[in-house]
């Protein structure tokens, strides 16, 4: 809330080194955290820890360890180990829609992957389905969470004025978004400096103590 991951980091740590074993149980709020931190290095270990469980980034949206290792190339500004990473995560992907298609986060999953990829029409478009499998008026928890990840796939793909449109729409509480997410995920690096989306992030800043 506060964009302060001390107490969640020194929480996992503490953890780990009481209980090792129970790492794989909280690997989610453990790559959670390490994004936040931008520490590949963590990233990889909460990977090591997973093996090949998939990860939820928030609301449903799971991600496979492919996906994650390409998230970590990118923040190494390894282009081509990111392409293959991402490929190899489409495939996989793929096959989770065809299993279900009807399950508007799978489809959100595919597009973030295809906005990775440069595959910008495709990625918009499986955004904007995943939104009318599960739209709010029918789904009041889902349906916010999936037009922040719309968002973010028109940040990654450049349509900068789509992902500010849809942070606005979900920006009033209850939101599906926080101050800190905004503030330390790498995922919204393409908005950074843009002065609409900084507008967002103050209004979500907690007030007071």
């Amino acid at each position: 809330m506060r964009a302060d991951t001390r107490p969640l980091h020194q929480m996992i740590e503490s953890v780990r080194a009481t209980n090792p074993a129970a790492a794989q149980d909280f690997d989610s709020v453990w790559l959670h955290c390490a994004l936040a931190e931008r520490d590949a290095a963590a990233i990889r270990e909460v990977l090591l820890a997973a093996g090949e469980n998939p990860m939820n980034l928030g609301d449903d949206i799971f991600c496979n360890r492919f996906f994650v290792e390409g998230i970590i190339a990118r923040m190494t500004n390894d282009d081509h180990k990111a392409r293959l990473a991402f490929t190899a995560a489409r495939a996989e992907q793929e096959k989770t829609v065809q299993d279900q298609r009807d399950f508007g986060p799978a489809w959100c999953a595919l597009g973030l992957i295809d906005a990775a990829l440069g595959r910008k029409e495709e990625a918009l478009r499986e955004g904007r389905h995943a939104i009318e499998l599960m739209p709010v008026d029918k789904d009041a928890l889902r349906g916010p969470a999936l037009i922040k990840y719309l968002a973010m796939i028109a940040a990654w793909t450049g349509e900068k004025d789509l992902a500010c449109q849809q942070l606005a729409i979900i920006a009033r509480p209850p939101s599906p978004i926080t101050y800190g997410q905004l503030k330390l995920m790498p995922f919204w690096d393409p908005l950074r400096g843009d002065p609409r989306f900084e507008q967002i992030v103050a209004s979500l800043a907690p007030k007071g103590k």
